[in-house]
């Protein structure tokens, strides 16, 4: 058990030093993807690319948020479709979205946010090498663990709820945006 959290913390140390690298990586070879990133997404950032996702956007703009995922990042952002908001309990959108519950709204879409350019093929290396799972650490504090639903990729959050990734990797200046069709709660 201690050598699989050993693997699994080094497959995620792994995924995020993947995903930090800059266009300076000095021969590291993630480098050149971060580089293609930024040349195919030119000046879209992150913030102006989640599109029909409204109710994420609008929950990002209510936060503050929308200045942090349009600065210089790099993020990668799990972004719940409006479909996936449709599945939250009747009312508890409206709720978060309510200014005495911003604190709380920010937990959520932090939770959301991992650091570095993360694309698909890198989670899908870490589960591999963590023989079948490994953890993505959150800018909210938390964590996600990742697993394989056959070449999809599912991510779990503390209380259990999966999400599956179901938009891959677009890709932005500033990081990539990855949809997912459900909301993950911080525990």
């Amino acid at each position: 058990m201690a050598f699989e959290k050993m693997m699994t913390g080094a497959a995620l140390a792994m995924l995020l030093a993947l995903g930090a690298c800059g266009s300076e990586g000095g021969g590291n070879e993630a480098a050149p993807a971060t580089d293609a990133a930024k040349d195919a997404a030119g000046k879209a950032t992150i913030e102006n690319g989640l599109g029909d996702a409204s109710r994420f956007a609008a929950a990002v703009k209510a936060t503050g948020l929308d200045g942090t995922l349009s600065g210089p990042g790099p993020y990668t952002v799990l972004v719940p479709t409006d479909a996936a908001f449709d599945k939250m309990p009747a009312g508890a959108l409206d709720t978060l979205m309510k200014e005495e519950a911003r604190s709380d709204l920010t937990g959520v879409l932090t939770y959301h946010i991992l650091p570095g350019t993360i694309l698909v093929a890198d989670i899908q290396k870490a589960i591999d090498a963590g023989k079948g799972k490994t953890l993505l650490a959150t800018m909210g504090g938390g964590t996600l663990t990742a697993t394989r639903d056959g070449d999809a990729v599912l991510l779990t959050d503390s209380a259990g709820t999966k999400a599956r990734i179901v938009g891959v990797d677009e890709k932005k200046s500033n990081g990539v945006i990855q949809r997912i069709d459900a909301v993950l709660m911080p525990s």
